[in-house]
C-alpha cells in the first residue's frame, strides 16, 4: 500500500467520528445559547414592570402641616413634581380681592384645579394653599415673593408669585395675570385633609 492509499483510508476512517463531533458541537452551542437568551431575557422581562422609584411617584404623600407658621411655604416631592403649601394670613387672603380685574381666569374657569378647589382661594380649606410650583408656560419654578415684593410686579399685590423665566405673575391663589407669557392659573393637584395637622396630596377623600 502506498503512502497516499494508506492517508486515504484514514481519512476515510475518521469522517464519520469529525461528523459526529461537529454535530454534538453544533447542538452543545445550541443549547448554551438558548440558555443565554433565556437567562437574559428575565432581567428584560422583569424591568418591563414599575420599578421602585416609579410607584413611590405614583404614591399619596402625607404632609405634617403642625409646626407651618404664618405665611410660610414649605415644598414636598409629589409625582417628582415640586409641590407647595402654603399657610396664608387673614392678610394675604384679603388681597385676592385686590386685583382681579388684572388676571386672565379669576373664577377659574379652565380644568387647573379639582372641583372642591374652585373658588377665589383655589382652596379646600382658605388658610392652606397647595399648589404643584410649576409655571405653567414652559416648566420653570416661580419663587415666593412676599412682604411686599411683589408690588415690584403688580402695583398693590404684597404677595405672590413670580417665574424668573420670562416673567408670568400669579397671586397667592395661584391664579395668573394677564399679559403675561403663561396661559393657565398654576395647577392645584388632588388632596384631602386627614386632620388639622395632616393633609394628604395626591387623593381627594372618600365619600362615605
Amino acid at each position: 500500500m502506498t503512502v497516499d492509499e494508506n492517508h486515504s483510508e484514514q481519512s476515510g476512517a475518521e469522517q464519520p467520528q469529525s461528523k459526529g463531533r461537529r454535530k454534538f458541537l453544533t447542538i452543545a452551542t445550541s443549547v448554551v445559547g438558548g440558555v443565554g437568551v433565556l437567562g437574559a431575557s428575565v432581567p428584560f422581562i422583569g424591568s418591563l414592570g414599575p420599578s421602585a422609584k416609579a410607584k413611590a411617584d405614583a404614591a399619596d404623600v402625607e404632609v405634617d402641616i403642625s409646626s407651618m407658621e404664618p405665611g410660610q411655604l414649605i415644598l414636598v416631592r409629589w409625582q417628582s413634581k415640586p409641590v407647595w403649601i402654603v399657610r396664608r394670613t387673614p392678610e394675604i387672603l384679603a388681597e385676592l380681592t385686590i386685583a382681579e380685574d388684572k388676571l386672565r381666569d379669576p373664577n377659574s374657569e379652565k380644568q387647573q384645579q379639582p372641583a372642591f378647589a374652585k373658588n377665589r382661594g383655589r382652596s379646600l380649606n382658605d388658610e392652606y394653599l397647595i399648589l404643584v410650583g410649576i409655571c405653567t408656560h414652559l416648566g420653570c419654578s416661580p419663587k415666593h415673593l412676599k412682604n411686599g415684593a411683589m408690588e415690584q410686579y403688580v402695583e398693590g399685590v404684597r404677595n405672590g408669585f413670580f417665574c424668573p423665566c420670562h416673567g408670568s405673575k400669579f397671586d397667592m391663589a395661584g391664579r395668573v395675570f394677564k399679559n403675561v407669557p403663561a396661559p393657565l392659573n398654576l395647577v392645584v393637584p388632588r388632596y384631602h385633609f386627614i386632620n388639622d395637622t395632616t393633609v394628604v396630596i395626591g387623593s381627594e377623600a372618600e365619600v362615605s
